[in-house]
Formats: structure tokens, sequence, C-alpha cells
């Protein structure tokens, strides 16, 4: 399996051994575009894996800070308490660069710059980049995705169109 990820397009593929498509969502990326370098609230480009996957026990809507749920569950109501909250709901896939010097050691390290695959709030607008970073998804669809992908599985973030058709 892969995942390709086009921040043009804010989609998310899955595709299978053979590289026929298996899935596809709607995503956000991050609102600053693409880059590596840490600081830059940008996403990531290039070849990663996922290095681990975290959530899946939790409920919908479970709210995580540092990859750590709270036992908090997402509200309309507990968000317009919680204004500045960057929502990491759901389930986590924790994103590792492959390719040293360009998303992995150093001051471009994907894993180290907390880049995940998550859920947020059921609002929230896909298709649009609006992240700090990660790849946003709508919750049912992270479940799904975490669901079908084991650790480890290859994900291309790319500034292109992912499938072509």
């Amino acid at each position: 399996m892969e995942i390709r990820i086009s921040i043009a397009d804010q989609t998310l593929e899955l595709l299978d051994d053979t590289g026929k498509l298996v899935r596809s969502y709607k995503v956000s990326t991050a609102k600053n575009g693409a880059g590596e370098l840490s600081g830059s609230y940008c996403t990531p480009r290039g070849r990663h894996i996922i290095r681990a996957k975290i959530g899946g026990d939790a409920p919908e809507n479970a709210v995580f800070i540092k990859r750590r749920p709270t036992g908090e569950i997402y509200s309309t109501e507990f968000a317009q308490q919680n204004p500045r909250r960057d929502w990491i709901l759901t389930r986590i896939l924790w994103l590792s660069g492959c390719e040293p010097g360009v998303n992995r050691l150093g001051n471009v390290d994907t894993m180290r710059r907390y880049i995940y695959i998550h859920g947020s709030p059921d609002g929230a607008e896909m298709g649009k980049p609006a992240s700090i970073g990660c790849i946003r998804m709508h919750n049912r669809d992270i479940i799904e995705l975490f669901d079908l992908v084991p650790v480890s599985t290859s994900v291309v973030i790319q500034t292109t169109s992912c499938v072509q058709r």
C-alpha cells in the first residue's frame, strides 16, 4: 500500500500494491504551503513512512495533545471555550521522512516537527490549505484510513496532482 498526498489538489489517495486506487479523500494541508524547514509551519514534501499509529481505541472526536488523549471530547461548545487550540482529533498517523537532508535529520526532520495525518472537527473545511503543517482529515475518513494501513506504509507528499486518470 502507498499513500499519495497532493498539496495542489488537497487530496489523499490510498493505492494498493499494484498502484490501483483504493480510496480518495479531501484533506487540508498547511496554509503556509509546502516546505520542510522546522518552524515553517509548512507541509513537508517527499517520501515518508507512517512511523506510528496513535489512538486506535479512542472514541471519535477524542482530543489529543502531544500525541496523548486528554480525556476530552471535541464539541462546538468545547471549541468555543478553547479558541486557540489546533485540534488534533480521533486518530494520528505520525510521519517520518525517508530522505536525509530533505525531510529527515537536522532542521528538516518531519518526525521531529511532529507532522501527522490526523482527524479534525467535522465542520473543518477540507480541500483548502488551513493547517500548520499536518494533513487534516475528517474524523470518519481518518478512522477508515487508520484501519486500512499498517505502520511503515509509504507516504509520498507532492505539490503536483496524484494519480493520473
